[in-house]
């Protein structure tokens, strides 16, 4: 192997929720440079790629994402992206080597003498079942388990499974059985096992998509051809399938299987996805607007501003993305957080205290109201009488009520544009999916964290008021956000305590209880 050459990282996935990637898979992630992914992986897992990272679609359907490719073309794209000296994750599904074929990948790269490592996944024969409540052994129950593909069960075929050996008094997991499950109970039943035995089959394992279906052994084909399940589909046969009534605790979540609009991307919207997972929700993040740098003018009068902070009294904070735009001035200035030594800063939330702290800052007030002009009465509340001078960096085009409660008050206050806000076209590829529920009535709900996000969602949508009005639940992040919803004449059934993922989420589970 040449000194030129990459690595490749078999990364497993895990079955499906994003939350089941081990600490190894992310570290991997972080620093690839081309990854090549299946197409049962959970595309949120890319967000935690590099932005330069070549990204390549690997699953065996027809996607948006790409056209499938056969195991020779993917063996041999990893080669050739890791002869070129690149760092190369392969993102496989549940685990590489358990009915993943990555032990063909890795025989490959071996022969192409190409170095590799293997970071073993969470299974899905593991995890399926335990989000459906099924214990793959317990006592008195079962003591093992074994798995099983589906593919081998025609007589046709020259199968390796030995079908009398899998009857056995343990439990039985089968991947790959949809096409073949009507063939694969027949061979069980030959092999000794009751017709009552309790069996499950799961779709969308892991996900807010799951679903689950119980019967018995010889009925199970009929209920999976008659409930319409198809792939990805896993089954569990074996005396712990009678534990799933007592066990179910993923489906029980609040918001379990809803349809959730973020109005939110990247970055941004991890948080905010994750909390409402843990709540068992289908959230869609898909931003309505993009945050665009000031112009030339703009970008230079903040700068000079910041350069002579010790003009100032305060720094007025209304959100984290201000607070970035001024850490990236400050440092092309060749500055830190010394520059602003003296001057007193105060953060409209939490997420704004956090982002300063990311940049060495801490808040001296942080507004417990959740939004800018409850900030702004604070800090007069706080000043008691004193005429202070303020340096208000925010959104180009943002509300005015905080303006005007400091400005009553005597202050001196300094605005300046530190982002723009600018809606996004209709035709950009995540906004497909959102808009399409939206319009067909098929969205549980809606997120809004900002009043530009409404705006730019009406640009988007013409008819979006009409279509927010029949949702079952419409949500804002604050009370400004949330005037902006009803100011187009519609009902605000969550709106979070505090501007927070956590509290919103929150929020909107209690709206559907």
């Amino acid at each position: 192997m040449s000194d030129t050459q990459g690595l490749v990282y078999l990364v497993g996935a895990g079955p499906g929720d994003p939350g089941l990637l081990t600490v190894r898979g992310l570290a991997c992630l972080r620093k690839a440079e081309v990854v090549v992914y299946d197409g049962l992986v959970a595309t949120e897992l890319l967000a935690h790629v590099p932005a330069s990272c070549e990204r390549i679609y690997a699953g065996k359907k027809h996607s948006k994402a790409g056209s499938p490719l056969r195991q020779e073309d993917i063996n041999a794209l990893l080669i050739a992206k890791a002869s070129a000296g690149l760092k190369v994750v392969r993102l496989k599904g549940g685990d590489p080597f358990v009915f993943g074929r990555g032990s063909e990948e890795c025989l490959a790269l071996r022969a192409a003498g190409i170095a590799f490592e293997v970071v073993p996944g969470v299974s899905a024969a593991t995890a399926v079942p335990a989000y459906a409540g099924i214990p793959l052994t317990a006592r008195g129950l079962s003591a093992s388990a074994v798995l099983v593909t589906g593919h081998e069960a025609s007589e046709k075929a020259e199968g390796q499974v030995d079908w009398k050996a899998v009857a056995g008094n343990h439990s039985i997991v089968l991947f790959m059985a949809w096409k073949k499950v009507g063939e694969c109970v027949a061979k069980l039943l030959e092999a000794g096992c009751a017709s009552n035995t309790p069996a499950a089959a799961i779709r969308w394992g892991t996900t807010a998509r799951q679903r689950c279906v119980v019967s018995t052994l010889a009925e199970l084909p009929a209920l999976v051809g008659g409930e319409g399940m198809k792939p990805p589909m896993l089954v569990i046969i074996g005396k712990v399938v009678a534990l799933r009534e007592e066990l179910d605790w993923f489906s029980r979540r609040p918001l379990f299987g809803r349809r959730i609009w973020v109005t939110r991307s990247g970055e941004r919207a991890l948080e905010s996805l994750e909390c409402l997972r843990e709540l068992g929700a289908r959230p869609i993040a898909a931003a309505t607007t993009e945050i665009c740098q000031p112009n030339q003018e703009q970008a230079q009068a903040l700068r000079d501003s910041l350069a002579n902070a010790h003009r100032f009294d305060w720094i007025f904070y209304t959100s984290a993305t201000a607070v970035h735009a001024c850490a990236k001035l400050l440092d092309g200035l060749g500055l830190d957080a010394r520059a602003l030594a003296g001057v007193r800063i105060a953060a409209v939330g939490r997420a704004t205290h956090d982002a300063l702290a990311e940049h060495g800052l801490r808040a001296d007030l942080v507004g417990q109201g959740g939004n800018g002009g409850s900030l702004a009465e604070e800090l007069v509340a706080s000043s008691l009488g004193q005429v202070l001078r303020v340096l208000f960096p925010r959104a180009a085009s943002g509300r005015e009520e905080a303006m005007t409660i400091l400005r009553a008050a005597g202050y001196e206050v300094e605005l300046r544009a530190a982002y723009s806000s600018e809606t996004r076209r209709a035709s950009e590829p995540d906004l497909a999916l959102p808009l399409q529920l939206l319009r067909k009535g098929e969205l549980d709900a809606a997120a809004f964290f900002a009043p530009s996000q409404v705006e730019a969602l009406c640009e988007i949508e013409p008819r979006a008021s009409e279509y927010l009005a029949k949702l079952p639940v419409l949500a804002a992040i604050g009370k400004t956000t949330a005037s902006a919803l009803r100011d187009l004449g519609l009902r605000v059934h969550a709106c979070a305590d505090q501007p927070t993922s956590e509290d919103l989420a929150s929020a909107i589970a209690k709206a559907f209880s």
